[in-house]
């Protein structure tokens, strides 16, 4: 699938982001761009900045200070309203799935595009044909708790789907399925990159998913951007936490150092 163009603008914009909660600072001078067509996977060990930098890209917080631009509108800088068309343009498919349990699938499916005032009559036909995307055509009459992990996740991206969206963000798409459920799942969202020509951010810190579907890795630590680059790139880094990352190295905790063996003579 041929990326962006070098002439194309880009689609996500970031510059000097700096935020937090309170006194706490999360992410601290945060800036990158994503290309049209591109997926971006964003990086990381535990408490790095990953969620907080995916809120502030669907415009869920405000930064501190620098910008978050998308299709090139500062997302905290534009009124309420515009921002709300802005997010039209793009889908989210939230880790825990986020689907209404009283609700059927097709119902869940529905909800952004009754919500966008598309017209009843055409709704229905909408929703199979998203379902159908994701590989679940006949679960449209299913309730959420009759799914499985792996199909929760399927009717998310149905819904991330269902305003024909230029971007897609996935929070941790893979956490919690085994190992051949996150293959199909890695598998399903380059198919639908290619099928529909949509820009894709995953915020993962699953290794094989990550191996997987990223054009570009962008790694944080600290709240700040340690690598930025091709995932051909990343065994080749200058920095050693970014190398340890992907060979699954544990960090020497400060202070321990290997000792012989006590009862060696």
């Amino acid at each position: 699938m041929e990326l962006g163009r070098p002439d194309m603008e880009p689609v996500i914009e970031v510059e000097n982001l700096v935020a937090g909660y309170g006194a706490t600072r999360i992410l601290d001078g945060v800036s990158f761009e994503v290309q049209p067509r591109e997926v971006l996977v964003v990086l990381g060990t535990s408490g790095c900045g990953k969620t907080t930098l995916l809120r502030h890209l669907i415009g869920l917080l405000r930064p501190t200070s620098g910008s978050v631009r998308l299709f090139g509108r500062d997302v905290a800088a534009i009124p309420e309203e515009e921002l709300d068309q802005l997010r039209a343009r793009f889908g989210v498919a939230f880790q825990s799935g986020a689907l209404f349990n009283s609700i059927t699938v097709a119902e869940n499916v529905a909800l952004p595009m009754r919500e966008r005032g598309l017209p009843a009559e055409t709704v229905p036909a909408l929703v199979r044909m998203k379902l159908s995307l994701v590989g679940l055509a006949d679960a449209g009459q299913k309730m959420p708790s009759q799914l499985s992990g792996g199909m929760r996740k399927r009717v998310a991206l149905a819904r991330a789907l269902a305003l024909d969206p230029e971007i897609v963000f996935f929070d941790e798409p893979s956490a919690g399925l085994d190992p051949v459920t996150a293959a199909g799942l890695d598998r399903l969202i380059l198919q639908l990159r290619d099928l529909l020509d949509i820009t894709v951010v995953v915020v993962t810190h699953e290794l094989a998913s990550i191996r997987a579907i990223a054009d570009r890795a962008l790694m944080l630590a600290q709240g700040r951007v340690l690598f930025d680059g091709p995932l051909a790139e990343v065994d080749d880094a200058r920095d050693p936490r970014v190398r340890r990352f992907f060979r699954r190295e544990p960090e020497e905790p400060a202070g321990i150092r290997p000792q012989a063996d006590s009862l060696s003579l």
